[in-house]
C-alpha cells in the first residue's frame, strides 16, 4: 500500500527544492544576460569605430552569418524521448520553472 502523506511530502519537498533553485538560477540568469549583452554590444561598437578609422575591415555578412549558424545548431537539436524526461522530473522541474520565471522577473 501507498502511503499517501510521505508521498506528498516527497512532491512537497521536491517542488519547493525546484522553486528554490529555479528562482536563484533565473535571477543570476538575467543578470548574466545582461552582462553578456552590453559587453556583445560595446564589442560591436569598437569594431565599428576602428573600421570608421581603418584600423581592421570587418566583414559584417560573415559575422551575421556566423551568429545565425550558432543558433540553428543550438536549437536544432531534439532530446531524447522527452516525454519520458518530462514525466520522471516532473515534481522539480515544476517547481523549477516557476521559480526560474519569478527569479528572472525579478532580476
Amino acid at each position: 500500500m501507498v502511503d499517501v502523506q510521505a508521498l506528498a511530502q516527497t512532491v512537497g519537498i521536491n517542488v519547493g527544492t525546484g522553486a528554490v533553485i529555479g528562482g536563484l538560477i533565473g535571477f543570476t540568469a538575467k543578470k548574466v544576460a545582461k552582462v553578456v549583452a552590453v559587453l556583445v554590444g560595446l564589442e560591436l561598437a569598437l569594431f565599428k569605430f576602428l573600421e570608421s578609422r581603418q584600423v581592421l575591415a570587418v566583414d559584417w555578412d560573415k559575422l551575421g552569418a556566423t551568429f545565425l549558424s550558432a543558433g540553428e545548431a543550438a536549437t536544432s537539436q531534439t532530446p531524447p524521448s522527452w516525454v519520458m524526461t518530462i514525466l520522471s522530473t516532473l515534481s522539480v522541474s515544476g517547481g523549477f520553472a516557476g521559480g526560474f520565471l519569478l527569479g528572472f522577473k525579478k532580476a
